[in-house]
């Protein structure tokens, strides 16, 4: 089994290891000490070594940061992780605060209303989260202080940094040799007369290079840095024990390779003739520091790597479809199983193993993407719930299940939810489920003008749960990766993404609902952004449309038909006819049956 179901989280540590560190603030005059999810990367996931935020105070989730005072500690999280965060902390000592709706200068402000010393690890906060704190701040007699990271003094049995290998990734699978891409990219940098670009994000380096590592689980990237330079060679530290003769080949001699240590004293002495790009959104806030000490020019600009990552080439897309299309069929060899399964007779843990095994199966799986979540009745509620020897339910009558999960393939990057029924649904779950459906139909269909944003398109799959005062507390989207990040930027569906949706650009499609304590519900698919076919007749012709790359039928013993309108009705029809069409060849018999049942017209 990839996916472990031992539990990490550890509330009862947090208090004793609390103390030690605000007996160590107060010892040093220091008002607050920030801790956040985050490794020198800025990746969502991190190895666990730099998993210092649940060290601290026992919460696991992907997201978030705890601010220590020294009488107090606040465990900012959004909303995704409100529930979990006081499951697994100890909140008479770390106090949940709702974020982002409560900014952490504003909890400052309130708790130290005469100001103080606030310090901060500068490799663990990008220069932008630093820069926006120091503005919002300002005058209210707060200094901010750049400072070792005292959980690292205080953990004195934390794991070893990753050491994964590095391995090739197939220019056909890519689109194109890493030579192309390096060209394409140091032109930008000479027409914005920049030397170069420091790039920090992992999954930049191995888009760019071409490359995939083993350091973060479920995310085949390394863990390095690199410097492109406008002669489009370049410089990348990562550690030596990383390259075997096969990756070092296929870097080449334009890939000048270095300890991946020599990395924060290169920054003190290096000698450019013009400046240097820096993403104040992903790099740490020690590299420009670093850079002044050098009197090493730089300016701030979007890592070069980022826009071109997120559209894809049209052979990785037709990959990703191949995947997708793989990992559709083992799905449905999974729901085939599910279906036979008496209420009362399997938990959520049998249900992981079991569609885990069903992707092993294809012979293809090098990975699931993330750890799958099956929240049933009201785990399903927790929309980033992860199940534990000891949360595992049995799955019973009458409720939801939640299943979320995907596999990492070569050729691409899996992401796929389906709600389900166990035995007999109720009205009012069905009513939900039907509105969600409605959302995520509304979002599938929607054509749109070139230039438009995630934020302008994320009312759709919201509308039809809006009629009735129902939301969801995340995003409806968020960007993927081809054999990459499962959770990729800039493009995202969300009422905060102002990056506009361009060809290529792969997103989730995943409205949901949830009613705490009781149960939940979401259906994902994954699409991506293409030019929209002309309308006969139609003067305004430049659309863009979604292209789905799911197809798992959408169960329909969930679905209040008489919610339906006709346009609906025809879209489920034709995409559950796609379903038969596209994933039934592959079916084993008994998921061939299923499969006819499950996609019958409504």
């Amino acid at each position: 089994m990839f996916q472990s179901f031992t539990e990490s989280a550890s509330p009862e540590q947090g208090p004793p290891r609390l103390k030690k560190l605000q007996d160590y603030l107060r010892a040093e005059r220091v008002d607050a000490f920030l801790v956040p999810r985050a490794d020198i990367h800025q990746g969502e996931y991190v190895a666990p070594n730099d998993d210092r935020l649940a060290w601290l105070t026992g919460f696991t989730g992907s997201a978030g940061f705890c601010a220590v005072l020294q009488d107090k500690a606040g465990v900012f999280v959004d909303g995704r992780y409100r529930t979990q965060v006081r499951a697994q902390t100890d909140t008479e000592h770390f106090t949940p605060v709702d974020w982002p709706e409560t900014k952490l200068s504003t909890w400052l402000k309130e708790q130290l209303p005469n100001g103080g010393q606030v310090h901060f690890d500068g490799w663990l906060h990008t220069a932008a989260e630093i820069e926006t704190l120091e503005k919002e701040l300002d005058g209210h007699g707060f200094t901010l202080g750049c400072s070792g990271n005292l959980i690292d003094y205080l953990w004195p049995d934390r794991f070893e940094a990753p050491k994964g290998p590095v391995r090739v990734y197939p220019d056909h699978l890519a689109g194109e040799p890493h030579a192309v891409k390096r060209a394409r990219l140091a032109n930008t940098l000479l027409e914005a007369g920049q030397t170069g670009a420091i790039i920090t994000l992992p999954d930049s380096i191995a888009w760019l290079l071409n490359i995939r590592g083993s350091d973060i689980p479920r995310n085949p990237v390394p863990h390095a840095f690199a410097v492109l330079h406008s002669d489009a060679k370049v410089t990348l530290f990562i550690d030596d024990q990383k390259l075997d003769d096969t990756a070092r080949a296929h870097l080449g001699n334009e890939v000048e390779v270095l300890p991946y240590e020599s990395f924060f004293k290169s920054l003190k002495f290096l000698e450019v003739e013009g400046p240097l790009r820096i993403d104040k959104n992903s790099a740490p806030h020690r590299i420009p520091s670093l850079l002044d000490y050098s009197n090493t020019p730089f300016e701030w600009g979007q890592d070069p790597c980022i826009l071109p990552k997120a559209c894809k080439s049209e052979a990785e897309i037709a990959a990703t479809r191949e995947a997708h299309l793989r990992d559709g069929a083992a799905v449905c060899e999974f729901l085939t199983w599910f279906d036979e399964q008496a209420p009362g007779t399997i938990s959520e843990i049998d249900v992981i193993t079991r569609l885990e095994d069903c992707r092993r199966d294809t012979g293809k799986l090098l990975d699931i993407s993330f750890e799958t979540i099956a929240g049933s009745g009201p785990h399903g509620a927790l929309p980033h719930y992860r199940v534990t020897e000891s949360t595992n339910r049995v799955l019973a009558e009458g409720e939801l299940i939640v299943l979320d999960g995907g596999g990492q393939y070569l050729d691409g990057t899996t992401d796929i939810t389906r709600t389900l029924p166990i035995g007999t649904p109720g009205a009012e779950e069905k009513q939900a489920f039907t509105r969600v459906l409605q959302g995520m139909i509304a979002m599938s269909r929607v054509r749109w003008p070139i230039g438009l944003a995630g934020r302008d398109l994320d009312v759709l799959a919201r509308y039809p749960l809006w009629l009735a005062d129902q939301d969801y507390n995340h995003g409806t989207g968020h960007g993927v990766g081809v054999y990459l990040c499962v959770h990729e930027g800039p493009q995202r569906l969300s009422r905060i993404s102002e990056v506009p949706l361009k060809p290529g650009m792969i997103v989730s499609n995943e409205p949901g609902f949830y009613q705490e304590g009781s149960f939940g519900i979401r259906i994902e698919n994954l699409v991506v952004v293409q030019k929209a076919e002309p309308l006969p007749g139609a003067s305004h012709q430049n659309k863009l449309c979604f292209e789905t790359l799911n197809f798992v039928p959408i169960d329909r013993r969930l679905i209040d038909m008489d919610m339906l309108n006709t346009g609906e009705r025809d879209w489920l029809n034709s995409y559950h006819t796609t379903c038969r069409d596209k994933i039934g060849p592959r079916l084993s018999p008994a998921a061939r049956l299923w499969m006819d049942q499950a996609t019958k017209p409504i």
